[in-house]
């Protein structure tokens, strides 16, 4: 035979290889309702429910924001390893499953702001160690960071935890974050109690080096404080907190209180002397007029 036809089935494998090959490579098409452009996967706007089930493997930029998405399935970006940005604003989620971010080690800039977050668990962010940038901002139901919520965040940049509904936070968790040069406060309902100090410390500790809206961050609580600027409370706002009683002050308060008891004993039996003499004087008058 000549070789061109010995040769063909050869070549004809070749290519369906190749396009196998090329279609593993990228994974699936561009989702419905999305549009693509290189490796940037935008499905923004939709009025999506949930997730597209199957990216692109090659996705390094994915928006699912200004949607209805509720929930994202575990696991869902363990096959995205070159996604850099994950863009969740303005949706419904309440939580993240645990795992969500294993294999998406590239990750750097993450927005979960504008949605229906209440809590940053343990290890949240542990798998995403490549994090710059985190956005937590307007999650009004924020109330809570767990101590190692941000654990794992050592390059994390920017942190922005403006307008939600934080009370306090642990300095646990802020002191994770060591690379920290961006960090947003403003709008949170903090209370300024006691508890607050290490808080404050830190943070005048970091505002040399570390921008921040902490001028607009203001307490709720106590009413002494309220409206006050975070950093206007200085250590003497948090003398009272320091304040303790040696022996002898317990001593001198059990003495007073054993005084003042004795001086009320005292003070009712004699108006109890007075009241019953008053009340004989009063009937010895009545009979000698009679």
């Amino acid at each position: 035979r000549h070789p061109a036809m010995l040769l063909g089935p050869w070549l004809v494998a070749a290519a369906a290889a190749a396009a196998v090959a090329a279609v593993m490579g990228t994974g699936a098409g561009c989702p419905v309702l999305c549009t693509c452009h290189g490796q940037a996967v935008d499905c923004s706007g939709q009025r999506l429910f949930s997730v597209p089930p199957e990216l692109p493997l090659d996705t390094s930029n994915l928006s699912l924001a200004h949607n209805r998405i509720a929930s994202i399935p575990p696991g869902y970006l363990g096959c995205y390893g070159q996604l850099r940005a994950l863009d969740l604003r303005n949706n419904s989620l309440v939580a993240l499953p645990a795992g969500l971010f294993a294999g998406a080690r590239r990750l750097a800039h993450l927005d979960l702001s504008y949605n229906n977050l209440s809590l940053v668990p343990a290890d949240m962010f542990l798998e995403a160690s490549g994090l710059l940038r985190l956005d937590l901002s307007h999650n009004p139901g924020l109330r809570r960071v767990h101590p190692h919520g941000f654990r794992g965040l050592a390059q994390l940049r920017e942190l922005d935890l403006s307008h939600g509904a934080l009370a306090a936070i642990s300095l646990d968790a802020l002191e994770a974050l060591p690379g920290l040069v961006g960090l947003r406060l403003g709008g949170n309902p903090w209370v300024c109690g006691c508890s607050m100090e290490p808080f404050l410390k830190w943070l005048r500790g970091r505002i040399q080096r570390c921008a921040s809206d902490s001028q607009l961050a203001e307490c709720r609580a106590p009413p002494e404080v309220a409206g006050a600027p975070l950093l206007s409370l200085t250590e003497e706002s948090f003398q009272a907190c320091h304040l303790t009683l040696t022996l002898d002050d317990y001593l001198f308060i059990a003495f007073v209180g054993f005084v003042v008891s004795i001086a009320s004993v005292a003070t009712n039996f004699l108006l109890g002397i007075t009241a019953n003499c008053c009340h004989r004087w009063s009937k010895a008058s009545e009979d000698e007029d009679v």
